[in-house]
């Protein structure tokens, strides 16, 4: 009764963090994102983990406010232990998943006021977000050796992840990249291996199949680190 009582408030608490800013501007300054991180940092058990982890990212998304105490908290460090966790596999790729979506997010509302006249609102945000320097603490603390290690995996969706990741960070990662003559061997191996599966997605008649946007994706970051 317990655990289905726990299941219950979990989703419950989650559901709150996602769709409600006031909700979640008070979970901030309440603790729960230390609490949440704390979880993370600590021995739990894997569903747990998991569970944390996403309300993390759910409590991340579209708020700058929470990013900025995700950063003074230690956050990055905490997501780097767990991706160095044996055994995580899944764990990585959801780590990397939200690393990608906050470095984009901040792109996208950057980018959203260039063809318009932006808005109070829209300036506002763009303040805020000012205020979260993810990408050179990525840099600083060796992301941009420990995100190519996905592309060892053999799930493609992995691999297309840490790829996205990869030129999302390519900013403050490239000169790394382009000295580093493994990655780029990877890259190449990487390469004639999705020539090949989009080669047989063109036969059946698919032109624009998932091998072959992972093959642009890795022709785009090879031309980056060449």
């Amino acid at each position: 009764m317990r655990t289905q009582e726990s299941k219950r408030i979990h989703v419950k608490c989650v559901w709150c963090f996602c769709s409600n800013p006031r909700v979640q501007v008070e979970a901030v300054e309440g603790g729960a994102l230390q609490k949440l991180l704390l979880l993370l940092a600590t021995d739990r058990p894997l569903p747990l983990k998991k569970k944390a982890l996403f309300a993390v990212a759910c409590l991340l998304r579209h708020f700058p406010f929470a990013q900025r105490h995700f950063l003074q908290l230690g956050g990055l460090q905490v997501l780097g232990e767990l991706f160095r966790t044996p055994g995580g596999g899944a764990m990585r790729v959801r780590v990397v998943t939200l690393l990608y979506d906050m470095i984009v997010e901040k792109e996208l509302i950057s980018q959203a006021g260039l063809d318009v006249v932006p808005d109070a609102s829209h300036q506002e945000r763009l303040r805020q977000y000012s205020q979260v320097s993810l990408l050179p603490l990525l840099e600083e603390q060796g992301w941009c050796g420990l995100v190519p290690e996905l592309l060892a995996s053999p799930e493609h969706d992995w691999r297309e992840k840490a790829l996205r990741t990869l030129l999302a960070m390519m900013p403050h990662c490239q000169d790394l990249y382009r000295q580093d003559r493994s990655l780029a061997r990877s890259l190449s191996a990487l390469q004639e291996q999705y020539q090949e599966l989009a080669e047989g997605e063109r036969g059946l008649g698919d032109e624009d199949g998932y091998f072959g946007e992972i093959l642009t994706l890795l022709d785009t970051v090879l031309g980056r680190v060449r």
